[in-house]
């Protein structure tokens, strides 16, 4: 694939799906690459070491353009139960591998990944609507981030055992790569056999792909689909798993924390909150200028998103002459779309939205809001004929960026975190205020505050209630040595990142603490 080019508007010539793009490009070479996970119209399930023709496929659309791609196996209560055991036993198999035999065939999995990043992008645009630059980016991430563990494993693990039994992944659509498969190939070298249910939503046929990679080279990884609530049960609460992993919404995390905790089960459940970018003595305003259209990368649909700005009022009319003018600079449009089939693929902001529900959901969230009184800022032309689309094509899961002042209380994008291209401004008074509304959702994965005065960062950022607290810069999960968790109801269980992310998923000395918000503690790193 060519690398990326900048998208200009092209009023001349209609767009064109880049040749060897298509999804049935992407799927005949899964069938090639990997025909034990892939076959016909479906992919297969993965559990006791073997790809299962079961499960229920259910039809499955792209967000891209509404078009038919592979749905998820979905199995029953049972037989997730039946691959849970059998994980079991491969957990007992795996801890007494050796760690140098371990590194070698995550390392090896890794090499093997880098051979297919191409393919594995390719079909998180289809399945998920990433724009090439990002979807290279997901799988490139994961990549580097397993090898940088590889690279220092041994000090991680002295002392430390594997657990009792598998670790449980669920996770959502968004980061299928970079933090599921990340989180996965970890887990299997620190000596856990791994469990994964594919997101609902997304991403079924590139995790498939992982995995079956992954698996070639004797890795112990359980691939699953189902709906979370019939596959709960044996996912979260049996007894033979050693810990749960979650990534996704307060509600579904917070009945997770209920089951691990009545089971006394390790967990990590990162959820989501409302991060917030804080204005109060800025003057740098060119600085902020520059950041706007990284914050809206993949369309805000990211768990370190920043939906809120705290803006001083005084300060509100230079925040709007250094904000409007990035936001209108953003591109949006179908990643695979090009004027000319020799054309690079377009570097874009972001594509589609996971689907036209949510794009619904989040237009409806807008009118509602600016019903009850908040006052749009900023609203981009949504009709296809403006935007960088195929001619014709569905653009239902599509939505253009949206800035809205004073979102009423009423309003679910005062409070919560709205996962779109929407931005919400709040203008306060005084720094009680703007600590107020920094923290408005009970605790944050990041936030930022910009301010002149390092003096007046130092004393604000520590009341300021997320895991990590930028100045003037955003804050992200990070990679490599970097921690990472989230204040009050953001997080629950273990923290992860670096070493961190070893600690929780093995045993170390009895009575050890782990850094982490737990039921009986909260201990930060």
């Amino acid at each position: 694939m060519a690398p990326n080019a900048t998208l200009t508007p092209d009023t001349t010539r209609r767009l064109t799906l880049k040749p060897g793009t298509a999804w049935s490009d992407a799927w005949r070479r899964c069938l090639t690459v990997a025909p034990e996970a892939f076959q016909d119209d479906r992919v297969l399930n993965l559990w006791d070491s073997t790809w299962q023709r079961d499960g229920r496929a259910l039809p499955a659309t792209t967000p891209v353009d509404g078009t038919p791609i592979a749905g998820p196996p979905r199995l029953d209560a049972r037989t997730a139960t039946r691959a849970v055991r059998a994980s079991l036993d491969q957990h007992r198999a795996w801890r007494h591998i050796p760690l140098p035999e371990r590194s070698a065939r995550v390392a090896a999995t890794l090499d093997s990944l880098t051979e297919h990043r191409e393919l594995l992008a390719l079909l998180l645009v289809w399945e998920i609507g990433k724009p090439w630059r990002l979807a290279l980016a997901d799988v490139d991430r994961a990549i580097d981030g397993v090898r940088w563990y590889v690279d220092n494993i041994d000090r991680m693990l002295t002392d430390r055992s594997p657990l009792p039994g598998p670790v449980s992944n669920i996770a959502s659509w968004n980061y299928p790569m970079s933090v599921l498969v990340h989180a996965m190939l970890v887990q299997a070298l620190a000596g856990n056999a791994v469990i994964a249910k594919t997101p609902t939503d997304g991403g079924v046929a590139c995790l498939t792909l992982a995995c079956a990679l992954a698996v070639r080279e004797g890795v112990p990884l359980t691939l699953v689909s189902g709906s979370g609530g019939e596959l709960s049960e044996a996912l979260v609460r049996s007894p033979e798993i050693g810990c749960v992993s979650f990534v996704g919404g307060r509600d579904t995390g917070a009945r997770i924390a209920t089951a691990v905790a009545d089971l006394g089960k390790r967990h990590i459940l990162e959820q989501e909150g409302l991060n917030t970018w804080g204005i109060w003595n800025h003057t740098d305003w060119d600085a902020l200028t520059a950041v706007i259209p990284k914050l809206f990368d993949y369309g805000k649909q990211r768990c370190t998103a920043y939906p809120r700005f705290v803006v001083q009022r005084s300060a509100f009319d230079a925040f709007l002459s250094a904000y409007l003018p990035a936001v209108r600079s953003l591109r949006v449009g179908h990643p695979l779309a090009v004027a000319d089939p020799s054309d690079p693929l377009p570097t874009l902001d972001f594509g589609p939205l996971i689907n036209a529900a949510k794009a619904k959901e989040l237009a409806d969230h807008v009118a509602e809001a600016i019903d009850r009184g908040a006052v749009p800022l900023h609203r981009a032309d949504a009709s296809a004929s403006e935007g960088h689309f195929l001619p014709g094509q569905d653009t239902s899961a599509y939505l253009q960026p949206v800035t809205l002042l004073n979102p009423p209380p009423s309003s679910p994008l005062h409070h919560a975190e709205p996962f779109g291209p929407v931005d919400t401004i709040v203008l306060v008074d005084t720094e009680a205020e703007l600590l107020a509304a920094m923290n408005a959702s009970n605790g944050a994965l990041v936030a930022t505050l910009s301010t002149d005065d390092p003096a007046t960062y130092e004393r604000l950022a520590p009341q300021i209630r997320a895991f990590k607290v930028g100045h003037g810069k955003p804050r992200s999960r990070g990679d490599r040595e970097e921690l990472f968790g989230g204040f009050g109801a953001s997080w629950r269980g273990a923290f992860v990142g670096g070493e961190l992310l070893v600690r929780a998923v093995t045993e170390g000395p009895a009575g050890e603490r782990l850094p982490g918000n737990f039921p009986d503690h909260h201990l930060m790193p």
